[in-house]
């Protein structure tokens, strides 16, 4: 059902007015079909000209097929890993895709049904067993997927595809062959580890993970170091010298955060604990329930959020950082400056969203039902938090802690010995006319964890990305590149070989339309406006 949600900040009317209501919005089911995998590369038609300097491989992955038999998939996140490669080369490029070998995917098409539940859908006992068996197999522990759809991630230079549990997919990156399964928890003590790590300039790579026992749940920061350059490079994977470097408390044990990504600036990590709550009984009992992992997710403001601040070097952590209710699933980018943390996310206020992206709402033909689905849903946002470094004793009460010049975002340390944080808006009105953004991406190799001044992200002005936008954070200018009936996806920056400024280089993205998928590069100079 669509519920009466239009706008973030639902008590700020003003805002709400302010945000334009989609009307005659074309339908994208099309786009939400089982598709073909294409395993031996073919060549492509161009159009324009590719920079001379690009010579290498694009790789995308994400949801491709949506039922087994006559079973179908509930959610947009349930459908099965479909790896894709753009290789580029002298001017050329070339289009392979395969499916992801996983365990669930081998199990469900052996079956000709889902065998394997996944975050919207829940696996059904197998109909040819007699009902005493189909009643037992609801108490068995349900095994998590290695339906790997989410990222394509690199540790100690082997790349691997993952999701969200202790499961990912080595994969070559080349023939997107599917190779062995890794098992987070054989390395180190989590359950699960997200799709979204960090790299520094020294190689190694930083994650988040949770374990829970019978001291609680621990939201857990690993550190994988890099590949050891005398070492012999086997063809296996090699998480060797993974280890913990903070283990975080819940704020509630028995209703822990959801979270898909984290911060991290050169000397610190910050985990967003945001009031998307996982109810831990229902997870245990989800099964036998016949609910899917989706429906224990609740969004429950009345827990705030807090900002956990980790120095990554010693895996220290003290002062508590909170802020009005709001969920994040993306961040944009985070440095430090004069003893602050400046923090840059894409944020909404309403964390039901998640839960919207089913495949029924999502394929709603043309018309009011579709117009009112997109307007019920939450708009995301990007801002600025800034978190001071040294709080202590002395600091004042109730008093503004920032000093950045220009800077709208404050802390101020209350009684508890807390600091709570409001929020400077990356963006103005304009912005708003292109549905907000998320999957923001920037200047990664040489900006990440330091002061930077531009991010490129999509727009939603449909229940998809329907256009790329370019924002300045220091004037807070927007530049967009739109055409009607084109979907692109998350954006990825390459920068010029020689480049000189921050934003000298091509953005590339795997656009869609109803019927084809195509890489497209753009210059990051020349973003255009285009109407709608």
């Amino acid at each position: 059902s669509v519920r009466n949600r239009q706008c973030n900040n639902k008590e700020n009317n003003s805002f709400v007015e302010r945000c334009p209501q989609a009307s005659g919005l074309e339908s994208v089911a099309p786009l939400l079909h089982s598709g073909e995998e294409t395993p031996d590369p073919i060549p492509t038609t161009t159009r324009g000209t590719i920079p001379a300097w690009i010579n290498g491989s694009f790789l995308r992955n994400g949801p491709g097929k949506f039922e087994f038999g006559e079973d179908r998939y509930n959610h947009w996140f349930d459908g099965m890993a479909l790896m894709h490669r753009f290789h580029i080369c002298e001017g050329s490029v070339t289009y392979s895709s395969r499916f992801l070998r996983s365990d669930s995917y081998n199990l469900n098409s052996e079956r000709n049904r889902i065998v394997v539940s996944e975050f919207g859908t829940v696996a059904m006992p197998d109909p040819c067993k007699n009902f005493f068996a189909r009643f037992l197999s609801r108490f068995q522990i349900p095994q998590p997927t290695d339906n790997a759809n989410v990222n394509f991630v690199k540790y100690k230079g082997d790349y691997y595809v993952s999701t969200e549990t202790n499961f990912m997919r080595r994969v070559d990156p080349q023939t997107l062959e599917t190779k062995e399964k890794v098992d987070w928890s054989q390395y180190v003590a989590v359950n699960s580890a997200t799709a979204h790590p960090h790299y520094d300039r020294e190689g190694a790579t930083y994650n988040m993970g949770n374990s829970y026992g019978r001291d609680g749940f621990f939201y857990t920061i690993i550190r994988i170091p890099p590949a050891e350059e005398a070492a012999a490079k086997e063809d296996s994977a090699d998480l060797s010298g993974a280890e913990v470097i903070c283990s975080i408390p819940a704020a509630e044990s028995r209703k822990p955060s959801y979270y898909h990504s984290f911060v991290m600036s050169e000397n610190y990590i910050v985990f967003v604990e945001q009031p998307i709550k996982l109810n831990v009984l229902k997870f245990m009992l989800y099964k036998i329930m016949g609910e899917s992992f989706q429906k224990i997710l609740s969004w429950e403001p009345q827990y705030g959020t807090v900002f956990h601040l980790v120095d990554r070097h010693t895996g220290q952590s003290k002062v508590k950082y909170r802020t009005a209710p709001m969920f994040t699933l993306h961040q944009i980018n985070a440095y430090e400056d004069n003893g602050f943390l400046v923090m840059d996310m894409c944020c909404g206020d309403d964390g039901d969203v998640i839960g919207e992206f089913t495949l029924e709402n999502l394929r709603r033909e043309s018309g009011d039902d579709l117009d009112k689905f997109y307007n019920s849903l939450c708009r995301n946002l990007p801002r600025r938090y800034v978190l001071p470094l040294n709080v202590d004793e002395q600091a004042p009460l109730d008093q503004n802690l920032v000093m950045l010049q220009n800077c709208k975002a404050t802390a101020k340390r209350t009684n508890s010995g807390e600091v709570y944080m409001t929020h400077e808006e990356l963006h103005n009105d304009e912005l708003l006319q292109y549905g907000g953004l998320e999957f923001p991406q920037i200047n990664y190799d040489k900006y990440n964890g330091r002061p930077y001044r531009y991010f490129y992200a999509c727009g939603f002005g449909h229940v998809f990305a329907d256009s790329l936008l370019k924002m300045d954070v220091h004037t807070k200018e927007l530049k967009v590149w739109r055409y009607p009936g084109l979907f692109p996806s998350e954006p990825v920056f390459v920068a010029s070989p020689d480049a000189a400024e921050e934003d000298d280089g091509v953005v590339l993205t795997r656009k869609g339309t109803f019927f084809f998928s195509f890489l497209a590069i753009f210059q990051t100079h020349s973003f255009t406006k285009r109407s709608r």
